[in-house]
């Protein structure tokens, strides 16, 4: 398979806004409820109300850029996806993918925790011999990272980094756990160099939970440019790894038999995603 990482020492540039949504918002919301005070004091609540409301659920959507840049979609501009394996590498389930993904030649982006990376470190070795990327998942994948403190939200990332630091790469992508952010997510990435990258096509298999149709829930809905999230977990229900395996393997057949391409994350999003660190 081709190897699909670039070594490069560059620093890339900030993929910052000039100013967030959330601020842009934020001011006219102010603005607004100047103008409505003078008419009446009681309606210059409604625009900060709606502000306020918007900045409670924005980061649940995983594809809006309202605090901080996020990528969710590809810009090739070409019929063709990427996908990307969340929460592994698992001992069961990451060999048996690593050897389908051979069989069809097709390239995968995973988003591995950095405890599962210490766990199993060959396993990542083995990823990144196939010529697969890794990318950053946090540490623990703890789902309510997004309301701890920003020192314990750091922490995640900079470990999970440090721990893939040694196997000679430097991922530039994080994505949160469940795709959830914060105000804060933002300034913390961009301090390290890194960006948010979520995804634009999910079947909701809960983390392999939900594992009926699940090739049909994404073969129904799939777009060009759109990236594909899957995970890379054990089903938790005993007896239901076939039922992944074969699901994974439909999904691979169907993208190519409905005239998808299948391509590397850094190729959609024309923008690499990972870096091999030299020795």
């Amino acid at each position: 398979m081709k190897r699909f990482q670039r070594s490069e020492n560059r620093r890339h540039p900030s993929n910052r806004f000039p100013a967030s949504l959330a601020v842009i918002t934020g001011g006219g919301a102010i603005l607004a409820a100047l103008l409505f005070a003078v008419v009446d004091i009681r309606l210059a609540a409604i625009p900060l109300t709606l502000f306020l409301a918007i900045c409670l659920i924005a980061p649940f959507l995983p594809r809006v850029s309202f605090f901080l840049p996020i990528i969710s979609r590809g810009q090739s501009g070409l019929k063709a996806v990427a996908l990307t394996f969340d929460d592994g590498p698992d001992p069961q389930t990451t060999p048996a993918l690593l050897r389908l993904l051979h069989q069809y030649e097709i390239p995968a982006a995973f988003f591995v925790t950095g405890y599962k990376a210490m766990c199993y470190p060959e396993l990542i070795r083995q990823i990144l011999a196939h010529g697969h990327t890794i990318c950053n998942h946090s540490y623990s994948h703890d789902n309510l990272l997004m309301l701890k403190s920003s020192e314990t939200l750091m922490d995640e990332v900079k470990r999970a980094q440090e721990r893939l630091a040694e196997f000679g790469i430097r991922p530039l992508a994080f994505r949160p756990p469940v795709g959830v952010t914060n105000p804060r997510l933002g300034r913390i990435l961009d301090g390290l160099n890194m960006f948010t990258v979520n995804f634009s096509r999910r079947p909701y298999d809960l983390g392999n939970r939900r594992l009926k149709n699940l090739s049909a829930r994404v073969l129904a809905h799939v777009r060009p440019d759109d990236i594909i999230l899957l995970h890379d977990v054990t089903p938790p229900k005993e007896g239901l790894f076939a039922s992944w395996l074969k699901e994974t393997e439909l999904i691979f057949t169907g993208l190519k038999s409905q005239g998808f391409a299948i391509s590397p994350l850094e190729e959609l999003i024309a923008r690499p995603v990972m870096l091999k660190m030299n020795n």
